[in-house]
């Protein structure tokens, strides 16, 4: 059974930072490429962040060049750094395979106050 479980998240200020991480168990890590994703109340969940498996990266315009997504094929974990948070950072964050194939896990809460 895959298990992806997150941790990391927590209240911060704006300008803080956090550093997510996704512990990946259940199914051949290195071969997927993985995502992270997000879901603010009343919002789609949406994609942030992405690393294949030979390591490229690619951002949504609004966390570009303040996220920053890698990973760690022997401890089978995908990490997000993130930076200069901001309050509409706000969600609950999810990692997953990109595209996501995999059950939807309980996340981890970031909450950026003002």
């Amino acid at each position: 059974q895959v298990q992806l479980v997150e941790s990391g998240g927590g209240l911060v200020q704006t300008g803080g930072s956090l550093r997510l991480s996704c512990a990946v168990s259940g199914t051949l890590f290195s071969i997927r490429n993985m995502g992270w994703y997000r879901q603010a109340p009343g919002k789609q969940r949406e994609l942030v962040a992405s690393i294949t498996s030979g390591g490229i990266t690619n951002y949504a315009d609004s966390v570009k060049g303040r996220f920053t997504i890698s990973r760690d094929n022997a401890k089978r974990t995908v990490y997000l750094q993130m930076n200069s948070l901001k309050p509409e950072d706000t969600a609950v964050y999810y990692c997953n395979t990109s595209p996501y194939i995999f059950n939807w896990r309980r996340g981890t809460q970031v909450t950026v106050s003002s």
